[in-house]
């Protein structure tokens, strides 16, 4: 569910730390020692070609802390308050920028371990170079959550059985997947989605797609709860 296009993304400006993150500290990184963690609400780096980002962005956020020993294993540590509206989207990004017909494949592996509890969807947010489209992949939800838009029905893609939503944003068109069934680890080939979304519904042309993102978009994680990415990868070629 997107709100605009620079909530996920986050350009170029990195804020510095804010007090919101200040008390929690490297108490909420793993037990071994991460190579890299951060408490600021933008905090960024980039690690084996996937750059990760701690991405506060909504209001009325806790403290939330990232922890990476590597670009695709990584987690959060978040207390949001019960409340509703989405607070965060901490993520690790790959960039593509490959046009859809140029692509020859696109697929990703995930394995995440989440909470019981909170309200939250583990999702993958996919953007064309120009910000104008959103797809969105939800993988697994708990709590208070919904996609954007309205239902366009049931459809089996890229390895997954989905309810696809349609909606906008007021900044650009979302196109929301949301898994029948909720899966902690697998495989998803994204390449035959965009295709769909392109040839069968023509709700896109050719776009280039710039990053493929994967993280949590967090709305209430009370008390405060991990989110761990135990594994992940996103190849194309």
């Amino acid at each position: 569910m997107a709100k605009s296009t620079l909530r996920k993304v986050t350009m170029a400006v990195l804020a510095p730390a804010m007090a919101i993150g200040a008390t929690v500290g490297l108490a909420s990184a793993p037990a071994s020692a991460a190579v890299w963690s951060s408490c600021a609400q933008y905090g960024s780096t980039s690690l084996n070609g996937y750059t990760l980002y701690n991405n506060i962005w909504g209001s009325g956020a806790g403290s939330q802390c990232i922890w990476a020993n590597s670009g695709t294993n990584w987690g959060v540590w978040a207390d949001h308050p019960n409340t509703g509206g989405i607070k965060s989207y901490p993520n690790a990004t790959k960039a593509i920028n490959k046009s859809i017909t140029s692509l020859g494949s696109l697929s990703s592996s995930y394995n995440v371990s989440v909470p019981s509890s909170g309200a939250y969807e583990t999702a993958y947010d996919i953007w064309d170079t120009n910000h104008k489209y959103e797809i969105m992949l939800w993988m697994n939800k708990t709590g208070a959550v919904g996609p954007l838009g309205t239902s366009q029905g049931n459809v089996t893609l890229g390895g997954h059985s989905w309810t696809v939503y349609k909606g906008t944003n007021g900044s650009n068109d979302v196109f929301s997947f949301v898994r029948s069934s909720n899966s902690a680890s697998g495989t998803v080939d994204i390449l035959p989605i965009l295709k769909w979304i392109k040839d069968t519904k023509g709700w896109f042309g050719n776009v280039t797609i710039g990053d493929v993102q994967f993280g949590f978009e967090i709305t209430s994680s009370s008390g405060g709860l991990n989110f761990i990415v135990n594994s992940e990868s996103v190849s194309s070629s």
